[in-house]
């Protein structure tokens, strides 16, 4: 007899659309190529600058030396800009008919009409639809794409864009700031609650390129809101690429939850890249999911630059087969009385490797700071693997930090005591991993992405 924990059931997400793009950039990274995209994109002629300028700094910096084997990546094959057919509306009925059967297959559109206040939905390179509250707009509250934010809200996006995660900081961040393209902008104003939740879906479709989605999102004093961001591809033989960026910045009392469930296909390098700067008194909460993808090196870094601000990091890692997911969380205490709590799962079967990563940094800045870290791995076989490498650096004397890591396989004992009270032994397994991810699970927004759902049960099942 053998029991297992089934894979998380992928047929929905690897549905494949014909390609009917109607415009391609030429795989590799030129400065031609990224002339044609700043062109493209009708750049204002700084932003085209910084585009080159990020690719001098992509081609000095070097791939990283650490974490998962990443040599299949080869730029040179990589289509950078992949131009769907079809133009932005603010109307489902307006999407081309194949475009809007994919979202429909995930849900988006009854997610919208349910739970959410907005929706933006990119496919490819490009966002195809976008829409938002008319009350929130009356409030203030901005809820773009980037290209259009380039354009209405310039000097804003002037001021903070890549300022947070600059292009020197790794080559991955370099090749962001040269082919950014699509992604979302929020600007929620001083004291204005956004009480349902914002949600952007990101679909890559094109077989051999990458997706490079930039979010910046600006929560003034006192605002608060809820962003939530889906991510997914089919399935292909070729090497596919995600290098996106994300800003958040939380201003002062200000308070952003950040959910997001990573479901790329098994073709995909995820090299994403995500930062937050929290001010006196604000709250950063990430909410994080990572499923899909042959390769993820995710890092959700959480600044804490005033004093009293706070971060908490919630997040649940699932390898399976084939997969070797790096992910984790980084904090930075740089003002006094800051503090963050970060609690993870990770799981592993069929040879997969799950390794959390972390990084607490408390500055000489940053007395009484406090941190609590705890990671929790499970294996479900003999042939998956499960690491922690967790680094702290403390500057000062006057800080709280501890961290608890726990790394296992599923108890025999555990086991036989449920059999013993007439539990079968694939459930007793299924219910143990079920026990295991729910104080993580119960945090993902269930309620709003309802494509999510298959993902976070993960669908426990034996088989003889």
């Amino acid at each position: 007899m053998k029991n297992y924990i089934q894979d998380i059931e992928r047929a929905l997400y690897d549905v494949r659309d014909v390609d009917k793009s109607i415009y391609k950039s030429d795989a590799g990274l030129t400065e031609e190529i990224i002339r044609d995209i700043s062109r493209r994109k009708n750049d204002p002629p700084w932003m085209l600058e910084f585009r080159l300028k990020s690719l001098e700094v992509y081609n000095k910096i070097d791939l990283p030396t650490w974490g998962p084997d990443i040599s299949a990546l080869n730029m040179d094959e990589i289509v950078t800009y992949v131009k769907p057919n079809a133009r932005q509306v603010d109307d489902w009925s307006q999407v081309p008919d194949a475009i809007k059967k994919t979202f429909d297959r995930l849900g988006i559109p009854d997610a919208e009409k349910k739970s959410l206040a907005g929706v933006g939905a990119q496919y490819d390179s490009e966002v195809v639809y976008h829409s938002i509250q008319k009350r929130l707009t009356d409030l203030g509250v901005v809820y773009t794409d980037m290209e259009k934010a380039l354009i209405e809200h310039e000097d804003i996006v002037k001021e903070y864009f890549m300022t947070l995660v600059p292009p020197k900081d790794h080559k991955f961040a370099a090749l962001h700031g040269a082919v950014w393209s699509g992604g979302s902008f929020v600007y929620v104003p001083a004291g204005v609650d956004v009480k349902i939740p914002l949600q952007s879906y990101f679909r890559l479709n094109a077989a051999g390129a990458g997706q490079f989605e930039h979010t910046l999102i600006i929560v003034e004093p006192g605002a608060k809101l809820h962003f939530i961001e889906g991510c997914s591809a089919p399935r292909y033989n070729v090497t596919n690429l995600h290098a996106g960026c994300v800003e958040l910045f939380v201003k002062e009392g200000a308070r952003l939850r950040y959910s997001t469930i990573e479901n790329w296909s098994r073709n995909m390098m995820n090299l994403n890249t995500k930062r937050a700067l929290v001010e006196q008194g604000g709250l950063i909460e990430w909410v994080s999911g990572s499923f899909g993808s042959a390769v993820s090196m995710l890092y959700p870094c959480s600044v804490l630059h005033g004093e009293g601000a706070r971060a908490e990091f919630t997040g649940v890692t699932f390898a399976g087969k084939g997969q070797n997911l790096d992910t984790g969380a980084i904090v930075v205490h740089a003002a006094p009385k800051t503090s963050a709590n970060i609690n993870t799962r990770t799981i592993s079967k069929s040879g997969g490797a799950a390794t959390y990563r972390s990084a607490v940094k408390v500055t000489k800045n940053a007395p009484f700071a406090k941190c609590s870290v705890n990671c929790e791995s499970l294996m479900l076989d003999d042939e998956s693997r499960s690491d922690t490498l967790p680094v702290m650096d403390i500057e000062g004397d006057a800080a709280d930090i501890g961290h608890e890591a726990k790394i296992g396989r599923i108890s025999e004992e555990a086991i036989f005591y449920l059999m013993a009270r007439g539990i079968s032994e694939a459930e007793a397994r299924a219910m143990i991993v079920r026990g295991f991810v729910e104080p993580i699970a119960k945090e993902l927004p269930l309620e709003y992405a309802v494509e999510m759902n298959n993902l976070i049960n993960l669908e426990l099942e034996g088989q003889l």
